[in-house]
């Protein structure tokens, strides 16, 4: 196959690279370097079925050859990301989603939409299912992600049933592994890298929200059977093993070996308190469930991390 990726410098993006030029594809990866990083493809340059274009996805995306899919997973993904880049972050999801699923279209190939967990918003049903609507407030600084991702959503199946196009739509829930940005603010890289400067993990609230943890190499393998799959619903990936913020934390702090504790500060607006996939939709439809223990990818995490920061020094 030869397969294009969208946010392809960045952390899911070129993992993806990866594991379709390893699996024999040729790829395409395109991105602005706004979030992403050419240290994320750089032992990928030199390969002859690796390309890279630098481009804003929002603008017209023109690429020669045929092309097998489309996966678009340009966007800022985290709050700090989104709350600094509000305006481009509803662009990549509409204008963005628009001119990819314009290119799927024009090579007659399947397209895969990166969604999210986030359209569940502060959910009222839990765990989610991807029949539940979501909770979310729309003007909330939060309203910028979740509604470009809602937006996606909706345009992608349009273009299914208007176009008959080859759809497929995943809601990413939390993930993490290696190449996270040590700045991105996310809740993994913000305790492991505080862990490893000796700091005390800074938690929202008192801690009692929840997350459940996927490590990056389940979920490139469910995003690479739902691809291959003919079903065209939205199809949670997510590793369904709820827990707290606050024993996450303790969790991180034992595996880096910190002994600075915790602070606790203000939760932020809309913060969702709860957050836990229902995955028996994947499990039916793709055979697919998480392998990797919480506590054996935190290791990998907090290795590579790690080594980043020695770098950095």
């Amino acid at each position: 196959m030869r397969v294009l990726i969208t946010g392809g410098a960045g952390f899911l993006g070129s993992h993806l690279c990866d594991h379709f030029l390893s699996a024999g594809h040729e790829v395409v990866a395109v991105d602005n370097l706004s979030t992403g990083s050419l240290r994320n493809l750089d032992h990928l340059l030199a390969n002859p079925r690796f390309a890279f274009i630098k481009q804003d996805v929002t603008e017209y995306l023109r690429v020669d050859g045929t092309l097998d899919a489309v996966l678009h997973f340009a966007s800022p993904a985290s709050p700090i990301d989104y709350l600094q880049l509000p305006i481009q972050t509803l662009k990549v999801g509409a204008l963005g989603t628009h001119k990819a699923l314009g290119l799927a279209r024009a090579k007659a190939c399947r397209f895969l939409l990166a969604s999210t967990s986030e359209v569940y918003g502060d959910p009222q049903v839990h765990p989610q299912t991807e029949d539940y609507w979501g909770h979310v407030n729309p003007i909330g600084p939060r309203g910028v992600y979740d509604e470009a991702k809602r937006f996606a959503e909706a345009i992608t199946m349009a273009y299914h049933r208007c176009h008959g196009l080859e759809t497929r739509i995943v809601r990413i829930f939390n993930t993490y592994g290696p190449r996270m940005r040590l700045d991105d603010g996310r809740v993994v890289p913000n305790f492991v890298g505080q862990a490893l400067r000796g700091e005390a993990l800074t938690v929202y609230g008192d801690g009692s929200q929840t997350r459940s943890f996927c490590y990056y190499s389940d979920l490139i393998a469910g995003i690479s059977r739902l691809l291959a799959s003919e079903y065209t619903s939205p199809v949670n990936l997510g590793n369904p093993h709820e827990v707290s913020i606050l024993e996450f934390a303790k969790t991180i702090n034992r595996l880096a070996g910190n002994n600075s504790g915790l602070v606790f500060t203000p939760l932020p607006v809309d913060d969702p308190k709860l957050r836990q996939p229902d995955i028996s939709r994947a499990r039916q439809v793709l055979d697919w469930e998480p392998r990797v223990g919480l506590e054996e990818g935190l290791r990998e995490t907090i290795d590579w991390f790690r080594m980043a920061l020695t770098n950095r020094t």
